[in-house]
């Protein structure tokens, strides 16, 4: 067997040495959390490990074994989960039980006529999940390595409710009714992809029906489209839902994050893209969403576009829900993190406000409720309110096409808004 002999001459112990220096540094180099400062980090191997192992743990938990999958061409993974395996049946109160059969539709209900496989990127070529599976956005471990932390992956922060004092730089445009007992909400919201300005910072438009103080007993259900880099990694507009009982503290998540919301369709995949999208002086699109509260059952459901039917929130995950809500509100919110001590630029909307109307302004029409014969009715004493009007506005209006809607939104920071 023939051997190898190295020598080594002073000119290559000069360009090994360099090079070997290079390569210790790599090797003990401390990790650093890209939004923490760098200063006194130390590297804990068994912590990073620990970590590991819960995200592991975590996602093992959340995303159901597939006997499909979809790649949606946003990059976005599809797994199509029996419906029985779902994580919504993970709760005490729903295991071993299946999704309930569809209620009756509020008196009145007239679905749009527009396929719902137009507003959802991962169904573009017509592949959809089979019968007897639900479709769910899988999440990855990039997922949760952005989040701000690791307890509150898939979890609002508390005061995402507009009202009327300081809103701990949430900011918002609404229109809203109160004083009433309302059994549920209707309206076709314009879908824009705004602009969003940090990677913590959001934009969404959405439907809550809230019920409760707004102290530690808030419940709300809430359901619309949002751009969230921090959640998905990417700047599409999404469809989204969202459930608390205990004001954002312990209960609830976006989608099907944690155990509670049931899907019971293989269409719509939550959290999924949606599109096409507006875009100014163009076309205009729109999503219809609808929620009330099954008179027979008490749980609270889910339609979106041409009458599809998402699934419910059972009536147990709430306490003041479980009879009614006292409130509801539609219309857009922001985060405005104040980078560098000035306004976001993030956008609202379409990021034009709402004064500029149609094909410039984001708008909701044809506002209704449900009222406590499971009737949809319209709205009759809908008040608007802007959170600052010269960041984010709302221009509220009625007639026969459109019932009651309203234009909103806003660039964020300009001339007016520093």
């Amino acid at each position: 067997m023939a051997s190898a002999c190295f020598f080594y001459t002073p000119q290559t112990i000069a360009i090994l040495v360099p090079l070997l220096l290079l390569l210790l540094s790599f090797t003990i180099t401390p990790v650093y959390s890209s939004h923490i400062p760098a200063t006194n980090q130390t590297f804990h191997p068994q912590q990073e490990l620990n970590k590991l192992k819960m995200i592991r743990a975590h996602l093992d938990k959340v995303n159901k074994p597939a006997v499909h999958t979809i790649q949606s061409p946003d990059g976005d993974l599809i797994d199509c989960v029996l419906s029985h395996h779902q994580p919504a049946f993970d709760h005490p109160n729903l295991k071993a039980q299946k999704p309930l059969d569809p209620p009756e539709r509020p008196e009145g209900h007239k679905p749009p006529r527009t396929e719902i496989g137009s507003f959802q990127l991962w169904s573009m070529n017509g592949e959809t999940c089979p019968e007897g599976t639900v479709p769910i956005r899988r999440t990855t471990e990039e997922d949760i390595l952005r989040a701000a932390s690791f307890q509150m992956f898939g979890r609002k922060v508390r005061r995402w409710v507009r009202r009327e004092t300081s809103s701990d730089g949430h900011e918002h445009a609404v229109g809203y009714v109160t004083g009433n007992h309302y059994f549920g909400a209707k309206a076709s919201i314009n879908v824009w992809a705004p602009r969003v300005a940090d990677q913590y910072e959001f934009s969404l438009s959405q439907m809550w029906v809230i019920s409760g103080s707004f102290g530690d007993d808030l419940n709300t259900i809430e359901a619309g489209w949002q751009v969230s880099p921090e959640l998905y990694g990417d700047n599409y507009p999404r469809f989204f839902t969202y459930w608390t009982s205990d004001a954002y503290q312990a209960t609830g998540c976006y989608n099907l994050l944690c155990s509670g919301f049931v899907q019971t369709n293989n269409k719509v995949a939550i959290g999924a893209t949606i599109s096409p999208t507006s875009w100014l002086d163009g076309g205009q699109f729109d999503i219809s969403l609808m929620v009330w509260k099954d008179p027979k059952h008490g749980n609270w459901w889910l339609e979106f576009g041409a009458g599809v039917l998402v699934g419910y929130w059972p009536s147990f995950l709430f306490t003041h829900l479980q009879q009614h809500a006292t409130m509801v509100q539609f219309g857009g919110e922001v985060v405005n993190s104040s980078p560098s001590g000035f306004h976001t630029s993030t956008e609202m909307g379409s990021g034009r406000l709402g004064g500029e109307g149609f094909g410039k302004a984001s708008y909701f029409r044809n506002l209704q409720v449900v009222d406590w014969d499971n009737s949809l009715v319209p709205l009759t004493n809908l008040m608007v309110l802007a959170d600052h009007p010269e960041c984010y506005d709302i221009e509220a209006g009625m007639n026969t096409d459109w019932g009651n809607y309203f234009y909103y939104g806003g660039p964020g920071r300009n001339q007016r808004c520093p």
